[in-house]
């Protein structure tokens, strides 16, 4: 045992402070064993996996931002290629995440469309387990890329350690001082007392003698670094997961990160990694979270200068048919987006837009510029409430009250009135906007031997009763 461990109970209640750092919680991303084994050189990165599956998902991101989503079906091996992402390499950490999308059986996809439909989770859930694809298969990690080619992953890193002794001046070590490291022989100390440090603490193989700790309390000092938590209850009823700190990954090629790892359950709950911006999480004293903002307004608040947006995803590896939807805003409009229908905006508000546009009553009225809808739909406006009926963005035809005809109107897009109801009166006029009485045609032809081709394709003709006097009745064909 290290000598440094007779001192756990004091390191970990010094360390129990960063547990209490702000931390989002994110849903369960499965195992933390290797689905596919990685191998990576040069200009390409691949994949091997023989977990039964229908298709792979692979997303990687860029140290510039850029993403790259492919989906390869099952037979085709998952690989990515520097010049995917277009133009020339950037050096850095590329972050992929893998997703197993599962076979799922006909049977079993009507089965959850039925629950989808009918808005019962409960039941999609439990088809869900019962099939086997509740919990989903990920694998997340990062590539490294150095001279514009790919860091083999499989690499080792030189053990190079500082000597015990003091170096030529404190905290510096030369090149020609480095010597392969030296043997240490186990001793284990134990103090059944607790232990009082009135200075700093370094823990690791590369401390050395008269270490220069600056403001430093606690230093954890070697190419590994981690902080167990080791709960030993076995006690039914009491909690015994165990927890660990890491700062980097092990492995060549790994991520410049600080995780939270849930080390029963074999998850990584929460990640940092290397070179985050500053308040990419910041969490105020009355718990407001922003996001890439120090001064959070609201309970969740982002902030970013080109349309901070919320993207919702649903993932085809439950069974489900995948589907994207963007909910952002900006300076043109606060829109949704149908990302997987090819990135229509089916809903789009307009900077500026009045108060209750659009406002849906608690008993279902829906209001057009009024608060207070009185009838399923309810259209207000400041004088006139029309509805413009439009082909390929040109009005055709305005239906609704027009003030400068009190009344209501059908008019050919406000140019020719087609049908008019006056408020006051309740005259109909076809033809004419005063319709003085209770139903005024003008512009129709003259009848003429009893029967006429009128104006939209009417034919108005007449008849006589067999055996009587002429008895004229009108007949519209």
């Amino acid at each position: 045992m290290n000598p440094a461990r007779s001192l756990s109970r004091f390191i970990v209640g010094s360390m129990l402070c960063l547990l209490l750092l702000p931390a989002i919680a994110f849903a369960k991303s499965g195992s933390n064993d290797p689905i596919a084994r990685l191998t990576a050189s040069g200009s390409a990165a691949i994949w091997t996996t023989a977990v039964n599956h229908d298709k792979i998902a692979l997303t990687v991101v860029g140290p510039d931002g850029s993403v790259f989503q492919k989906e390869f079906a099952a037979g085709v091996t998952p690989i990515f290629r520097l010049q995917d992402l277009g133009g020339k390499a950037t050096d850095g950490a590329y972050t992929y995440e893998m997703r197993i999308v599962p076979n799922v059986s006909s049977a079993v996809r009507h089965q959850l469309a039925e629950a989808r439909e009918a808005g019962d989770d409960v039941a999609a859930a439990r088809i869900q387990r019962d099939a086997g694809i509740a919990e989903q298969m990920v694998q997340s990690g990062t590539l490294s890329v150095s001279n514009g080619a790919f860091i083999d992953p499989d690499a080792t890193e030189p053990v190079l350690r500082q000597p015990a002794a003091a170096a030529s001046s404190p905290g510096t070590v030369s090149a020609s001082s480095i010597s392969p490291p030296k043997k240490i022989t186990p001793l284990d100390i134990v103090q059944a007392d607790d232990v009082i440090i009135q200075g700093s603490l370094c823990v690791g193989l590369d401390c050395v003698n008269n270490e220069s700790f600056g403001f430093d309390t606690i230093r954890l000092k070697e190419n590994n670094t981690r902080i167990k938590f080791d709960d030993t209850s076995t006690s039914t009823g009491f909690p015994n997961h165990d927890w660990q700190l890491t700062a980097n990954d092990s492995a060549s090629g790994g991520a410049n990160k600080f995780s939270i790892e849930d080390i029963t359950a074999a998850t990584v709950p929460v990640t940092v990694t290397g070179s985050a911006p500053t308040n990419s999480i910041f969490v105020d004293s009355t718990g407001r979270v922003g996001f890439r903002t120090s001064t959070p307004v609201l309970d969740l608040h982002v902030s970013t200068s080109n349309t901070p947006a919320l993207r919702l995803e649903q993932n085809n590896s439950g069974g489900f048919t995948a589907q994207t939807w963007d909910v952002a805003g900006n300076e043109a409009n606060f829109f949704v987006r149908d990302v997987t229908g090819g990135s229509r905006l089916p809903f789009r508000i307009r900077p500026g837009a009045p108060t209750s546009s659009i406002d849906i009553a608690a008993s279902g009225n829906v209001g057009i510029g009024t608060a207070s809808p009185s009838r399923n739909v309810t259209l207000n406006g400041a004088s006139d409430a029309l509805i413009g009926l439009n082909s390929a963005a040109v009005e055709k035809m305005l239906v609704g009250y027009a003030s400068t005809f009190d009344g209501f109107d059908v008019a050919n897009a406000g140019v020719a009135d087609l049908f008019l109801i006056k408020r006051v009166s309740g005259n109909v006029g076809i033809g004419t906007t005063s319709p003085t009485s209770k139903l005024q045609v003008v512009g129709l032809p003259v009848f003429a031997n009893n029967a006429a081709a009128l104006a939209g394709g009417l034919t108005v003709g007449a008849f006589y009763r067999t055996g009587g006097d002429p008895d004229p009745v009108c007949v519209v064909h």
